[in-house]
């Protein structure tokens, strides 16, 4: 998180600085920043008592949806077009690496609680299937 804004203060101010690059600038702070809504609702649903809900599921969908799509996606594109261009100065190309970089291990952590949060949804499903199917069978819940 440090690496982000550091690097995001940075690009700011060499864009202020030299007069250039700002186009790249603004759209790296875009793609970053997209997804500080999403965040910001999870913050609110946790201290409300409201994370464990289906309001919660679906924020961290969308959450993990748009930073996949806009900050590796889109980021992967812009990159592109930045190192290919003859214009952005070196510097300006080797932040915009650092920043994807950056976004990438974010990526790696987002997609590590994502997958975690899924198998932990699934043995909650499956266990509750496992007692209905007992309790038809049966006609009571048996415990251990």
């Amino acid at each position: 998180m440090l690496a982000h804004h550091t690097l995001s203060i940075l690009g700011i101010i060499m864009a202020l600085v030299l007069g250039e690059s700002g186009t790249e600038v603004n759209a790296v702070l875009f793609g970053s920043e997209i997804t500080n809504p999403l965040l910001q609702m999870r913050w609110f649903l946790r201290e409300t008592g409201h994370y464990h809900s289906f309001t919660g599921d679906v924020v961290d969908f969308l959450f993990v949806a748009l930073f996949t799509g806009v900050r590796i996606g889109v980021g992967a594109r812009l990159l592109f077009c930045e190192m290919v261009s003859p214009k952005p100065k070196w510097f300006v190309k080797f932040g915009g690496v650092a920043m994807y970089a950056v976004s990438w291990c974010f990526m790696f952590s987002i997609w590590r609680f994502a997958w975690r949060k899924s198998i932990k949804k699934y043995h909650a499903w499956r266990s509750r299937c496992s007692e209905e199917r007992q309790l038809k069978h049966n006609g009571h819940l048996k415990t251990h």
